[in-house]
């Protein structure tokens, strides 16, 4: 299934059901009072997260959701059946604004975390609820209320414990397919990866989400590149990991390049636990050592070189 990460859907609650206006008929009864019933509550619409989720693909397709209106009241003070409500699954780490407006409705963290989007019609009261002492036999009731209508922008911000960034065919995915068993597509190339990858890191004590974002270049949070699309990808990752090439001619100048871009998008993100991995030792024909104020690893993603050091580390800062 292809990655999507925003959408656009149409969302209708359902209309309330009408009251209704009914008397009793009962033999031996002379003065039979009102007994219309009320009208049921339309369906409503909510957002479910599913942690099996990974993309917004499935809304690209099917991107209309209606639910059904209430039944009207009955006579013999008969209410009328209310709708089913409308559940519609989304991956965890989705953002929910109204189209119309950009206006932020909430977001989906959690699995079974639901989101009220349109909220359902109330149901119209029959004509039993407006007698009064002095109105015995009311001959009016309401008409169900009409359900929200909503035009909804989906934006995916996936959910990560760990957040692979570098440039272009730094080695991210290899080392992601070092840590975890995801097996991202590797080639010699630049934007290999042209979508986020995820990956889970089991170890003794916890479950580690790892994620592989697309090569960032000078420029990304302008658009150059795949652009801004994937940075806010790394927003909600609690662990930033450079993975950096150290065979280029100044491998600090890339680190600077990244640090960069994140920066302009949003200099929050900076502000979250940060590791710096030299990548590709294996190539170089004497050893190099770099200075910058961040735990950093000298690794081989490809060999598997220093990769032990790296998982221990990881372990201790994710406790």
């Amino acid at each position: 299934m292809k990655f999507v990460d925003h959408v656009l859907i149409d969302v209708a609650a359902g209309a309330g059901g009408d009251g209704c206006i009914s008397f009793r008929r009962e033999k031996f009864v002379p003065k039979g009072g009102p007994n219309g019933g009320n009208g049921g509550n339309g369906g409503s619409v909510y957002l479910i997260g599913d942690k099996g989720l990974q993309t917004l693909a499935d809304l690209e397709y099917k991107c209309n959701y209606k639910a059904q209106r209430g039944q009207h009241g009955k006579g013999q003070n008969c209410y009328g059946k209310a709708a089913e409500d409308i559940y519609i699954k989304v991956p965890l780490g989705t953002d929910v604004y109204d189209a119309e407006t950009d206006r932020v409705i909430g977001e989906v963290l959690s699995p079974k975390q639901t989101l009220l989007v349109a909220q359902g019609g109330r149901g119209g009261r029959g004509n039993t609820t407006f007698m009064t002492p002095t109105n015995r036999a009311p001959r009016v009731r309401e008409k169900g209320y009409t359900g929200e209508i909503r035009k909804l922008k989906l934006v995916l911000r996936m959910i990560a414990d760990i957040g692979l960034v570098g440039l272009p065919n730094a080695g991210k995915s290899t080392l992601l397919s070092q840590l975890t068993s995801a097996q991202p597509k590797i080639a010699d190339y630049p934007f290999t990866t042209l979508t986020p990858n995820l990956g889970v890191l089991k170890t003794d004590l916890q479950t580690i989400t790892v994620a592989d974002m697309p090569g960032i270049i000078e420029g990304a949070s302008t658009g150059k590149g795949l652009g801004v699309q994937f940075l806010r990808h790394i927003e909600r990752t609690k662990i930033l990991i450079y993975i950096i090439d150290i065979t280029q001619k100044n491998p600090l100048n890339d680190l600077e390049t990244i640090r960069n871009e994140i920066s302009t998008y949003n200099p929050e993100i900076l502000k979250k636990e940060q590791i710096l991995v030299f990548n590709k030792i294996d190539l170089l024909k004497k050893k190099m050592k770099l200075s910058f104020n961040l735990p950093t690893f000298y690794i081989s993603a490809k060999t598997g070189i220093g990769i032990d050091e790296l998982l221990v580390f990881i372990e201790k800062i994710q406790k």
